[in-house]
């Protein structure tokens, strides 16, 4: 996709479109043309991934006046999570935009949760940097409370590990078992796949950029499994 095409797309507009180019650089694209006259998108995607923190957490504070601390980090954590930035990503297509190395591309790449969440968390730095602080809240907002609904509505703030363990030792007697079945990527942005076993039983899996957030998806995964095989013994829906 050309970077007028996704600007267009998103409804915003650079004043330096060196700055968008620059968030939409995987690493692997440097790799494997050293002389290319641009810069990879991390330093990007550290900065917004700041920028995220902050607007959610100033969404969340003036959407509910009376949460106390707790609650808010826990939502805040489950709005800007890998999963949900790699939806939004996903949603603004870029995975077409991103430019990076052959080999990163046949590998999967522009599927990679970890590629699409740095790269949203990339754009929201670039455009940070190129707009200020008010043009990326209005960027951004709509994306956050639909994210919000989503995380409310399905109970993504919950502690999905703390639920699966109470079920598993009331109704199985044993303790989940968390293993990892893949771990991909250099250092600096790893990608972990975990699954959950109860018993002999694989319940679910799931990915993230932390053993512990892939933990999580995992049991989330396995929570949903559970309610959509009606395996527990009182019939409680977690998603409720």
């Amino acid at each position: 996709m050309e970077l007028d095409q996704l600007q267009s797309h998103l409804n915003i507009h650079f004043k330096d479109r060196a700055l968008l180019q620059q968030s939409l650089t995987h690493r692997s694209f440097l790799n494997e043309h050293a002389d290319a006259q641009v810069e990879h998108n991390e330093r990007l995607e550290f900065l917004g991934d700041a920028v995220l923190d902050f607007l959610a957490g100033e969404l969340l504070y003036k959407r509910f006046p009376d949460l106390p601390e707790g609650e808010l980090t826990r939502l805040r954590a489950s709005i800007v999570r890998t999963e949900a930035l790699a939806e939004l990503a996903r949603l603004c297509q870029l995975g077409d935009a991103l430019v990076m190395g052959k080999g990163e591309e046949k590998g999967g790449g522009r599927e990679r949760l970890n590629n699409l969440c740095a790269a949203f968390e990339a754009l929201v730095g670039a455009l940070y940097l190129d707009q200020g602080i008010d043009y990326v809240r209005d960027f951004v907002t709509p994306y956050l409370m639909a994210l919000l609904e989503r995380v409310l509505s399905d109970n993504l703030h919950i502690d999905a590990r703390s639920q699966l363990q109470e079920w598993s030792q009331a109704q199985r007697g044993v303790t989940p078992l968390y293993r990892t079945v893949l771990e991909s990527g250099p250092d600096h942005q790893k990608e972990f796949v975990l699954e959950v076993l109860i018993g002999d039983e694989v319940m679910g899996s799931g990915t993230g950029r932390s053993k512990q957030s892939a933990a999580q998806s995992a049991a989330r995964a396995s929570l949903l499994n559970i309610d959509a095989n009606n395996l527990g013994d009182d019939n409680t829906p977690f998603s409720s």
